[in-house]
């Protein structure tokens, strides 16, 4: 769970997205929109939840692995910059 105002921000931005394109999606299937159309609306929300884990996945791994003290070095710092970017490329 996000605990700085800053982290809640950004995952409640993300969420309100998500939001948004859900409801823009209802709209285009009540509408009767063309099917290759609303793949493409399905296909951004997906990427919009997959950024919102990967958000929320970072969030957790930081919070998890400082709390542990396993941050106080810089190589510490650069290890997790790998491994968050991992994760990231692996959501998508």
């Amino acid at each position: 769970m996000p605990y700085s105002i800053e982290d809640k921000k950004r995952a409640t931005t993300r969420l309100r997205r998500i939001k948004g394109q859900a409801e823009a999606l209802e709209r285009a299937i009540e509408a009767g929109t063309d099917c290759k159309l609303l793949l493409q609306q399905i296909a951004a929300m997906r990427g919009a939840a997959g950024g919102l884990m990967a958000e929320v996945l970072e969030i957790h791994l930081r919070e998890t692995v400082a709390s542990a003290g396993e941050m106080t070095s810089s190589v510490g710092e650069d290890q997790m910059e790998d491994i968050v970017k991992i994760l990231r490329a692996y959501l998508k």
